[in-house]
């Protein structure tokens, strides 16, 4: 194993940093806070971190922006990195009372097939990610969830673009009437985690964030994946 891989842990969601709890388990006083780890983040690996020098601007449209930068690489000469600018993204993993999850069918036009998803969605500006969880539950499946947990983050084209996307789990659904946005369609249906599991093995399910929240809810269920659970927001705001 590589000397800069991380070994096996438990992941915490729940707003409790992992050292922290391991300090206070042998009886440590404190732990690190969200403001060190940052700092920590932004010295890390001088070896392997490019510094922007210059940015451009190529071609902007309604969603996606690409931008060309000139960026001095560690050994000191220059190079060019393409990427795109994307807002960011969530992704809802709902959870019915008898275990089922519900999906969609959606086609994609990048890669001319249909294919079966959970409910995704792009922020809005000055939209909080958990408001545009709930918000794209209720637009795409007319589901809205009592309760939401944070399951994590992921990076899914972290070579050129900037999209990062937040899954989110909910459960305590209530089913109403959905609202699609304009020129949206799309097929909703729930399934069982087993089906669900058995298209992924067969390749029927190729959609990244679905095959990794997949994954990030097995591994809350298994007890290595730690989450906190919270009111919805819209049921907060709500009058009475």
């Amino acid at each position: 194993m590589s000397a800069h891989a991380p070994g096996r842990s438990r992941v915490r969601f729940d707003g409790l940093d992992s050292r922290t709890v391991a300090a206070a388990s042998t009886g440590l006083a404190g732990g690190s806070s969200a403001l060190a780890d940052a700092a920590h983040d932004a010295l890390a690996d001088p070896h392997l971190r490019e510094t922007c020098i210059s940015s451009d601007q190529v071609w902007s449209g309604h969603l996606l922006h690409v931008r060309r930068d000139t960026v001095k690489l560690p050994d000191g000469k220059h190079a060019g990195r393409e990427y795109i600018v994307h807002p960011g993204a969530v992704m809802i993993l709902p959870m019915l009372g008898d275990g089922r999850l519900v999906l969609e069918r959606q086609y994609r036009y990048p890669i001319a097939r249909t294919v079966i998803e959970f409910p995704a969605g792009k922020l809005d500006p000055n939209e909080t990610t958990m408001a545009c969880a709930e918000r794209e539950l209720f637009e795409e499946t007319g589901y809205r969830a009592a309760s939401w947990a944070l399951a994590g983050e992921l990076h899914n084209a972290i070579a050129y673009s900037t999209e990062r996307i937040e899954v989110w789990f909910a459960r305590d659904l209530t089913l109403g009437e959905r609202q699609l946005d304009a020129g949206e369609f799309l097929d909703v249906f729930t399934a069982s985690q087993a089906e669900l599991e058995a298209w992924v093995a067969s390749g029927e399910i190729t959609d990244a964030k679905t095959l990794v929240g997949l994954l990030w809810l097995k591994s809350w269920q298994a007890g290595e994946r730690f989450v906190r659970w919270q009111p919805s927001e819209w049921q907060i705001v709500q009058p009475g």
